[in-house]
Parts: structure tokens; sequence; C-alpha cells
């Protein structure tokens, strides 16, 4: 299977993961015109396991080193596989509780509290689990890159023309999301061996089956996330299963891709974790929201004419910008 064997080429696939979690949010913003969120997201968890899938059978299973994909599910022992599948769901709630705190409290509120706090507790926690890194400047671009996030929220609340009230059930949605963001990482890596994926031990995945396992917990607790987001909204009217099969193939495809997009970062980020070490890998993937910041600001002009944004926008990038300097020197 495909290895990375140098630190400068995980840190490559770690900024790639950056701009896949940071862009894949666009075909949301394209399919949304004109179709319900909860539909979308159903596209969108196909393709994040069809990713996985043609990874698996392809990156995963050539090469010399370490177990083809068939190989290694065979192998791997139910508590690795069942740790792998439980990061998928634990994911796929985080992520549907991320969107309801939007849709509560606004992207002010939510991704400073849900994202940030998913950031700083994700690098604690997979540092824990496996401690590859020089901790000082590990977390101190991990704070850089915690502001960094708070300013870009700053700057979306100035060009919001609405005056969402933030209510104490927004906040208490957004912590729980970020609480569960910091730990379905952790699961994942857990059932890898994250120190020789060259030849890893018996009864652990490597990452390309650990991430079919996940995709695979994400497509399945769909059935019951989404389902209740179908029945009970956060806006509009509920939803029916017969409108998703009513859908234009090119409408489904946009979710689709989406998911691909999401997942070829994570693969990637996944694979990058055996070289770089899981904290400085996720760490650096997290700073995918001043990627969509980026998109905002260049692409869909969310802060076209609005005041007094501009400073907060400068700082960010520069904050976003050491706070990643940082993080990659700490493993170097």
């Amino acid at each position: 299977m495909f290895i990375v064997n140098s630190y400068p080429l995980a840190i490559i696939l770690c900024f790639i993961t950056m701009l896949c979690w940071g862009s894949w949010g666009n075909t949301q913003k394209l399919a949304g015109k004109t179709w319900r969120y909860e539909l979308f997201y159903w596209d969108y968890v196909i393709g994040v396991l069809l990713l996985a899938l043609i990874f698996a059978f392809t990156l995963g299973s050539t090469g010399e080193g370490g177990r083809s994909f068939l190989v290694d599910i065979k192998q791997a022992d139910w508590s690795n596989i069942g740790s792998a599948f439980l990061g998928g769901i634990i994911f796929n709630a985080s992520n549907i509780l991320l969107s309801t705190a939007i849709a509560i409290a606004g992207m002010s509120v939510a991704f400073p509290v849900g994202v940030g706090l998913a950031l700083v507790l994700g690098v604690i926690i997979n540092y824990i689990g496996s401690q590859k890194g020089d901790p000082v400047f590990l977390f101190l671009g991990v704070g850089l890159v915690t502001v960094a996030i708070i300013l870009n929220a700053l700057a979306y609340k100035k060009a919001s023309s609405s005056k969402q009230k933030v209510t104490t059930k927004g906040i208490l949605v957004a912590v729980l999301a970020g609480v569960l963001m910091s730990f379905f990482y952790r699961f994942v890596a857990a059932s890898m061996d994250l120190d020789n994926f060259v030849s890893p031990a018996a009864g652990k995945m490597t990452p390309y089956t650990a991430v079919v396992v996940f995709s695979i917990g994400v497509f399945a607790s769909n059935f019951v996330f989404n389902t209740i987001l179908m029945k009970k909204p956060i806006n509009g009217e509920p939803v029916k299963y017969k409108e998703y099969f009513k859908g234009k193939f090119s409408i489904h495809l946009v979710g689709i891709l989406g998911g691909i997009i999401w997942g070829i970062g994570n693969s990637l980020n996944l694979i990058a974790a055996g070289k770089a070490g899981a904290a400085i890998s996720y760490g650096l993937g997290q700073g995918a929201t001043l990627v969509a910041a980026l998109w905002g600001v260049f692409i869909w002009k969310e802060f076209k004419q609005v005041k007094g944004v501009s400073g907060l926008l400068a700082a960010m990038f520069v904050l976003f910008a050491l706070g990643i300097a940082f993080i990659i020197y700490a493993g170097s």
C-alpha cells in the first residue's frame, strides 16, 4: 500500500486535508439553492463511503509495504473494527449537531465554540494517545489557530444582516458538537498501528481499512441521525424519503462530490498521521475553518461592502499562518 515515508510529504498531505475539509462545504452551498440540507447529507455520506472504498482497493492494495485491504480487514480484531466504527458514529453525530448549532445560534457562535473546542480538545486527546512532536510549539500553534477562528467568527457576525439571538440552547449544542468532534479522530487512530504502517501489529488496521470501517459507521448511523433530522428539521417542513428519489441526477452528484472531497482529506490525514503523529495531523486538518473563510472572502464575496472587517480578516490570516508554522515546526 502507499505509505508516507517523510515528514515533509506528511505535511503536504495534511495541507491537502485542510483544503478538502475547508472546501467540501461549497458543494452544500451550491446544492442548497434547490435542495434541502437533509437530502444533500445523504449524498454526502454516500460520497464519503465511496471514496473510502476506492482508496482501499487502489492505494491501499498496491505496493510492497503494509497489508492489502482485504487481507487487513480479515485479520483485524473486532475491538479495533469497533473503535473505527464508533469513530464514524461520533463524527456523524457531531457534524449534525454543529449544523444544528449554526441554525440556532448562528455561525459567529457555533464555529468558535464548536470547532474551536474540537481543535483544542482534539489535539490534547490525540497527543496523549500518540505523543509525537514538541508539545510547547504544538499547543502554541493550536492556540494561535483558535484565536484566528474566533476572529473569523467575529467577522461573520459583522457581516450577518440578521440579528440572531444567542440562546443558551444554541451554545450548549455547539459545546456538545465540539466535544464529540474532538473524540472521533482518536477512536479511528486507536484502531491503527501508527508506529508501523509497513508491518502493522496483528489485529490492528492500516489507515485505508480504518477509513472504510469509519465511513461505514458514518453511513449506518445516518439512518438514525438524519432520519430524526428529516422528521424534525431545524428549519422548514419535515422531509420525506420519497423527495430524495425525486432529485435530479446532477443534484445527487453534487452531494456525492462533497463527500468525496471530504473523504480525500480524511484518508490523506490518517495516512500522514503515521509520520506526523495524530495530534499534528488532526491540528493541521482542523485549520480547514480558515480555508472555508478564504472561499467566503474571495469566491462567495460574503464580506463585500461590509465595514469594519478588513482588520479582523487580516489579523485572522496572519495568526492562522503563524499557528500553522508552529504546528509544523513542532513535528520537525
